[in-house]
């Protein structure tokens, strides 16, 4: 299956306006071609604990709080980092938007979508708009946004998306590092606070 990295500038051509950020340089987005039908997908994303059978670098998915937009729950990496996602904004059957956050820190937003292609087919983008280096000048941030931060960001969620459409065409949990092993979440040690 297809799996896109979408480059700027032709990202927000892509983008939900709904998911927009006003004054946000270079999120970085994903696009995956899924061939089942947009609810399955849909039935998938927004199930408590989905992280588990579908995130290649997901060793745990609690769920603190599953009811929509008020949802919470937290991935725990292979790499020992743990993650809170704090949900924003639920579209029933279309997506959601959440915020990450680490020791209460926000790290980035985060937008969902699912668009139907056909009857049995749909892509699943998901575009982070890291705040890693947005309190920068744009004159400072570029080099490193394009260096590294884009590129990491790219392969992991080239590995996320590639994983939901494992789970979803096949029925069957996606193996750990199936598609390469990351950097940042894929460490065989647990990295330290």
């Amino acid at each position: 299956m297809q799996t896109s990295l979408l480059y700027w500038p032709n990202l927000l051509a892509h983008m939900p306006m709904e998911a927009s950020k006003p004054g946000f340089k270079w999120p970085v987005a994903v696009e995956q071609l899924i061939a089942a039908p947009a609810q399955e997908v849909w039935d998938v994303i927004s199930r408590p604990g989905s992280l588990e059978m579908c995130h290649p670098f997901c060793a745990r998915n609690p769920v603190q709080l599953w009811s929509g937009a008020d949802s919470r729950d937290e991935v725990h990496y292979l790499s020992g980092w743990v993650y809170e996602r704090r949900f924003r904004q639920w579209l029933e059957g279309t997506g959601y938007d959440l915020e990450i956050f680490r020791h209460n820190d926000a790290l980035a937003s985060v937008s969902w979508r699912i668009s139907p292609i056909d009857e049995q087919n749909c892509k699943l983008r998901i575009t982070v708009y890291p705040y890693v280096l947005q309190k920068y000048p744009v004159v400072v941030r570029w080099l490193p946004h394009l260096l590294r931060l884009r590129p990491m960001l790219g392969t992991y969620l080239r590995s996320v998306v590639k994983g939901f459409e494992w789970y979803v065409t096949r029925g069957e949990p996606v193996p750990r590092n199936q598609f390469g092993k990351h950097p940042w979440f894929s460490a065989s040690a647990p990295i330290t606070d």
